[in-house]
Order: C-alpha cells, then sequence, then structure tokens
C-alpha cells in the first residue's frame, strides 16, 4: 500500500520486485505471539508452508536453460522483532527457509532441488520529525541434486542500505537512501562471472543512491516522486531486460506516483 511506504520504491536489495511471487504469496500458516514489557514489546512471527514460485524466479534463476518445473515444498519464515519505548526503536531479525522441487521435463536430467536462506537484521531509530532506518542481509541460495553439475550452485549474496527521512511542516516528507546490492560474496564486482562468458559483470551488482519528496495534501491523497542514481544492474528485472549486454552499468530513473485511498 502505497501510503504506507517511504519511497514509491523499497529498497530492492532487501525487498525485490523480480521475484515477487516468492516474496509476497503462499499457502500455509501464521502464528503471531506479542509479549509486552515495561520498557516495550517483544513480537513474534512464524509462518508454515508452501511458497508461490511463478515465472519470475524461473527467470531470475536462468532455468530456461532447462525444460522443468517449480513444485514448493514445506517452508518456513520466521521473525523476531522488539520495539522500544512506542516504537522510538525498533529492532528486527528475520529469517526464512524455502524450498522447492525442480521436476525436470529434459530428457537425461534428473530433478533437483531450490532452496533459499536469508537472514535480515533491522534496525530503526525515530523521532518526531525524522527516522534513520538500516537494514542488512545474508542471501544464500542454490540449486543441487541435479545430475548435471553446470545446474547446481550455491550462492550467498549480501544486501543493506541506510535510509534516512525527515518530515516537515504537517504533510510532507523526504528522503535520502543509499542501497547496496552484491550477488555473490565471492565475485562482488562480477568479474569472474563475467570471464565464464554469464554475462555482463555489472548483472552482479547494484549501488542506488535514492532522492525522494512526499506530498499528502488530504489525507485520501499523495503525491510522490523519485530519483534513483544506479551503479549495476544486479536488481533489474530480467523479464523486462532478457537480454543483459544491452543494458547499461551507469542508469537513472525518474518516478512519479499519484495515490488514492477510500
Amino acid at each position: 500500500m502505497a501510503f504506507t511506504r517511504p519511497s514509491i520504491l523499497l529498497p530492492q536489495s532487501i525487498y525485490f520486485d523480480r521475484t515477487r511471487s516468492l516474496a509476497l504469496t503462499g499457502d500455509g500458516l501464521t502464528l503471531y505471539l506479542e509479549e509486552r514489557l515495561d520498557s516495550g514489546v517483544i513480537r513474534g512471527q512464524l509462518g508454515l508452508g508452501e511458497p508461490q514460485a511463478g515465472d519470475d524466479l524461473s527467470q531470475t534463476l536462468q532455468l530456461d536453460r532447462i525444460a522443468g518445473t517449480f513444485d514448493p515444498q514445506q517452508s518456513a519464515i520466521a521473525q523476531v522483532r522488539y520495539e522500544h519505548d512506542g516504537g522510538r526503536v525498533v529492532a528486527a531479525v528475520s529469517n526464512a527457509k524455502v524450498k522447492a522441487r525442480i521436476e525436470s521435463h529434459h530428457p537425461g536430467v534428473s530433478d533437483g532441488d531450490f532452496y533459499f536462506t536469508p537472514w535480515i537484521f533491522s534496525l530503526q531509530y525515530n523521532q518526531e520529525l525524522w527516522s534513520l532506518t538500516a537494514e542488512y542481509a545474508l542471501r544464500r541460495s542454490g540449486i543441487k541434486n541435479f545430475n548435471q553439475s553446470s545446474l547446481n550452485f550455491d550462492t550467498t549474496g549480501e544486501s543493506w542500505y541506510l535510509q534516512y527521512t525527515r518530515r516537515f511542516y504537517d504533510d510532507w516528507q523526504w528522503l535520502i537512501r543509499y542501497d547496496s546490492l552484491v550477488s555473490n560474496r565471492n565475485d562482488a564486482s562480477g568479474k569472474a562471472y563475467e570471464a565464464n562468458g554469464q554475462g555482463p559483470a555489472h548483472t552482479q551488482f547494484a549501488d542506488d543512491l535514492t532522492f525522494g519528496l512526499q506530498w499528502t495534501p488530504h489525507p485520501q491523497v499523495m503525491l510522490a516522486g523519485e530519483y534513483h542514481r544506479v551503479d549495476g544492474t544486479g536488481w533489474l528485472p530480467i523479464q523486462d531486460n532478457p537480454d543483459s549486454s544491452a543494458t547499461s552499468r551507469r542508469w537513472s530513473m525518474w518516478l512519479f506516483q499519484l495515490s488514492l485511498r477510500f
């Protein structure tokens, strides 16, 4: 919901739009726990179920190299969150264990297993007129058990961002954010990836400097604009850019948004 977001695009190093089916949908059960303390509130959340793995995940993992389909397996997601002094300080640790079976339709290729295990550490400090937010993530993902070793991989990616938002007057807010993504910690520059003929090095990282402005002239109306200056294409959707060699390492975006709620 646009009114709950500090910017039009969330930090793409943490909140991927390129794999929305995996991040936003699933069938299962979620349990919540809340414990109120003298100094704050502890909240816990545990979700169990099967994720939905759509075509966007298949394209991101470049599984078009083989004929196959995803069969989601039992997965889990959990978070522990502490809010101190009415939300002045918010800290959280999140973890997920996402699994799926890849059923091969290609002769001579066995079935394989996909796994994704991110750890996300979040911290936010709030004052009346400003907020400072930081998050850091380690994302281990891979494919195993294919009988063709070239299809298997195990990679740990790293992400982080630092964001400052400032509220002024009664209905304006601006922000500045630096957002960094590395797809493989062992090849942060992407040079080895390019040397292996897999694509341009700049597809393996992205550093995004963002400036944003929001105006809420009415509780049901919000206007927003933001500028992104990006070095790297690590989070650029493959669906819209199937030929990575045609992309530029350094690029910019201007975004504008009108939001209405009823």
